[in-house]
């Protein structure tokens, strides 16, 4: 296993003490989260679900205003039949639609209070705060202090901003 499964896997043991079982693995786009989790699902074998692909499926056939509704429920469901051990979320970009009105972190937190969760997160974590999108975005989301325990894929938690160049606009 490369560094950063490992980072994840020797983390899962502490959750068991805490009152959400939650382990976000947050980082960037191709920052190695899929890989470190597929990585931990073959070598455990804990089930991995692509929670955008599956929950979009059991969502499409209905009405714009009942997924809203509907979807925390949905979600629930699949999680429940998914197997045993720890449950390995990935691609979870579909939680933060604003379509779906959802808040994420509270979902997340919910599912993993009756068992070890990891998710991905495609986004930053600096100090205490936890982020997903661009603040310009309308799926953006800030967090203090989220409770959850936070391995970032990349070294310091967030890539670097893009170099500004001088007299772009």
């Amino acid at each position: 296993m490369d560094p950063l499964p490992n980072r994840i896997a020797a983390s899962i043991a502490s959750l068991d003490s805490l009152y959400h079982r939650l382990l976000l693995v947050v980082g960037p786009s191709r920052s190695g989260k899929t890989e470190a989790l597929r990585s931990l699902a073959d070598g455990h074998d804990w089930p991995l679900v692509n929670v955008s692909l599956s929950l979009s499926e059991h969502l499409m056939g209905l009405s714009p205003g009942r997924r809203a509704v509907n979807a925390p429920k949905v979600l629930h469901d699949l999680l429940e039949g998914s197997g045993g051990g720890v449950l390995l979320l990935d691609n979870t970009e579909l939680l933060f639609s604003t379509g779906l009105e959802l808040d994420p972190l509270h979902l997340l937190q919910a599912v993993s209070r009756h068992r070890a969760t990891v998710a991905s997160w495609a986004g930053c974590y600096q100090g205490k705060r936890l982020t997903y999108g661009n603040a310009d975005h309308p799926e953006f989301r800030r967090y203090e202090n989220p409770a959850a325990i936070i391995v970032t894929a990349l070294a310091g938690g967030c890539p670097a901003p893009p170099a500004t160049v001088p007299g772009a606009p």
